[in-house]
């Protein structure tokens, strides 16, 4: 992780970041975090969503995160390998003091019939090490999109603090996640 003062070019990191391995872990031994939220309950047919704001990265509002992709950066689609650098802001504001600087490498693409998303894992130097998925999913019930983590914190100091910081922030990104979401696909 790097620690930032202000608002950084973000396309400078995507070189310094492919270099960087995914931080080694075992799924098995992470619990999962489900976070869900219903976008739509009616007949709507989920072949007619707009994907664009998902497979774009456009996840997490921007008083949270800043972040550039490496198929953007490229000027095209997303693959797998692909890095997104985050500049996350804390507090959560976009004029916030803190900013720091970490990545992710994409290690799935989900495209399926009712089913669309990928997943990403944590790059050496992120405060979380596993994974993320975020998916847009059709069910009997409805469209739904969904974040699934399998994460703990990166180090023994951010462990030490995830009762009281890590975990907490993390919740309220998740549930910001959500509601942007909810908010572009409607």
């Amino acid at each position: 992780m790097l620690i930032r003062f202000r608002n950084q070019q973000l396309g400078n990191y995507l070189e310094v970041f492919q270099e960087r391995q995914v931080i080694p872990y075992d799924k098995r031994q992470l619990k999962e975090q489900l976070s869900r939220i219903e976008l739509f309950n009616d007949p709507i047919h989920f072949s007619q969503l707009d994907f664009e704001a998902l497979m774009r990265y456009q996840v997490f509002p921007t008083n949270i995160m800043r972040s550039i992709t490496q198929w953007e950066h490229e000027n095209r689609s997303m693959k797998i390998g692909d890095v997104i650098v985050q500049q996350i802001h804390f507090p959560p504001m976009n004029n916030a003091p803190l900013k720091m600087i970490m990545a992710v490498r994409i290690s799935e693409i989900i495209d399926e019939p009712k089913r669309k998303g990928f997943s990403y894992e944590t790059l050496e130097g992120h405060v979380e090490k596993g994974s993320s998925t975020f998916t847009l999913e059709q069910t009997t019930a409805g469209i739904h999109f969904q974040i699934s983590t399998f994460s703990t914190p990166g180090n023994r100091l951010l462990r030490w603090f995830a009762p009281v910081f890590t975990v907490p922030y993390q919740g309220l990104c998740t549930r910001a996640a959500l509601r942007n979401v909810k908010r572009l696909m409607l």
